[in-house]
């Protein structure tokens, strides 16, 4: 046991070696091992619980269900990979696989058992979604935030590690700049990232809300978001009128907001959620563990 827990460590080790690193290459590594060893096992899909790490929020509701109907003829392809914990399985690679087997009403999912620590479920969590799925723009800046305060690295050496250029980790890390409302937009992809990457240059936060505010209503496109923007003139078209806001909950505010990839509000005693349509109600009902079924 101890051997293989060392040839796991030299193997995450290479996630930030000089060279690029590849997602494929570590879960190829993984699964030939459990192979040799007979390590692959039938797990309940009732006792796995989604990466804590997860960066990405939003699962494309077509997509997943490509992918069911795929699992649903020819089965699970690729085991996913977890971790043993008290109350079941955290699920380190493999998400996607995960939530189409439940789509596709299958009650076990094949896996890969590894005892990894927490730095490592969020490394691989980062590498599968960077280098295997499309993220949307904030999720993609949160994971390079997220690998910068992990390994205390540069972002010069950040953008060597992933494979791109040092200015798009520096475009990409801009975004978290933005007010918490603007950056609802881009994770939705209710304004693009080209919109996205002119309001980040703006420090005057109403002025970002108002621009956004005017992206989506007048539908502009990223020039003429760049003409309002350097526009020193520019005026809200309706007055806004700004509560100053209640601070007592706004650690709870962020902490759901997280776990749950959506705006959320307490005021009042009460907590407001928001989803964009029902395939997001439903994203967010399964996270919360809550079922519609009779």
């Amino acid at each position: 046991m101890q051997e293989k827990r060392k040839a796991l460590g030299r193997g995450l080790e290479s996630l930030f070696s000089d060279d690029i690193t590849s997602f494929e290459q570590i879960e190829e590594s993984i699964v030939d091992e459990a192979k040799k060893n007979n390590e692959i096992v039938e797990l309940s899909l009732s006792d796995l619980r989604p990466n804590p790490y997860q960066p990405r929020k939003i699962f494309d509701d077509e997509a997943l269900n490509e992918l069911a109907s795929s699992i649903k003829a020819h089965g699970v392809f690729q085991p996913i990979i977890v971790k043993k914990t008290i109350k079941g399985y955290d699920i380190v690679a493999g998400e996607r696989r995960y939530r189409a087997s439940k789509k596709a009403g299958l009650s076990t999912i094949p896996a890969i058992v590894k005892d990894f620590t927490d730095d490592e479920m969020m490394n691989i969590a980062l590498l599968e979604n960077l280098q295997r799925e499309d993220l949307s723009a904030i999720e993609e800046a949160n994971a390079y935030k997220a690998m910068l305060d992990s390994y205390q690295i540069t972002q010069e050496e950040l953008a060597n590690k992933v494979g791109k250029s040092r200015s798009h980790i520096t475009n990409m890390l801009g975004l978290l700049k933005l007010p918490a409302s603007v950056q609802d937009l881009v994770l939705y992809n209710k304004i693009s990232m080209g919109h996205a990457r002119v309001l980040s240059k703006l420090e005057d936060p109403i002025k970002v809300e108002d621009l956004a505010d005017k992206v989506i209503k007048e539908d502009l496109s990223v020039r003429e978001l760049e003409e309002l923007a350097n526009n020193n003139e520019f005026k809200r078209s309706t007055p806004i009128n700004r509560v100053k806001k209640d601070n007592e909950y706004k650690d709870v505010e962020h902490m759901l907001k997280e776990k749950l990839g959506t705006k959320v509000k307490i005021n009042s005693n009460k907590i407001s959620i928001s989803f964009t349509n029902v395939q997001d109600l439903n994203r967010i009902l399964e996270i919360m563990n809550f079922s519609m079924d009779e």
